[in-house]
């Protein structure tokens, strides 16, 4: 797999989605964990026919140039986003619609294409979103089970 840099990608990615294609593209960085995982998952994002909402995935351009995939936490009454990676407890806003390029229509985590309906991106969308203040320690307790699971199983095939 060739990796390229994101600022000469992006632009051409975005021209494709710009003509109606649907675009594949590796995740990278750890903003949207525990949904996403950096170099793990992918996502499939084409370009917005719908209004957006809350909980929507958006891929966006900030004012300094630098491309961001992440969740619209909330709309404002001038409809200004307010977004947030579901890594992050800091919303980032106001940001002009204008801003937004593409929104992701299915990923696929863990091996397994998923998309709207679909229990994991239905609580990530709906339930998460609405979890800043205890999302660190969700993601600590998660942690914790996890290694504790691991631990066992290994145990187990002993």
């Amino acid at each position: 797999m060739k990796i390229v840099d994101n600022e000469k990608l992006i632009p051409v990615l975005r021209e494709l989605i710009q003509q109606g294609k649907s675009v594949n593209l590796l995740i990278s960085g750890s903003s949207m964990s525990p949904f996403l995982i950096h170099h793990r998952d992918y996502i499939i994002f084409e370009k917005p026919e719908k209004p957006l909402k809350r909980g929507n995935m958006v891929f966006y351009q900030r004012p300094n140039g630098a491309y961001v995939m992440h969740r619209i936490h909330h709309i404002d009454k001038k409809g200004n986003l307010f977004i947030i990676g579901d890594a992050q407890t800091q919303i980032e806003g106001p940001v002009d619609q204008n801003c937004v390029f593409g929104i992701v229509t299915k990923v696929k985590r863990k091996g397994k294409w998923i998309e709207p309906g679909d229990f994991w991106w239905e609580f990530f969308e709906h339930i998460w979103v609405h979890m800043i203040p205890v999302r660190h320690l969700c993601t600590k307790l998660y942690g914790i089970i996890y290694r504790i699971r691991s631990a066992v199983s290994v145990e187990d095939k002993k």
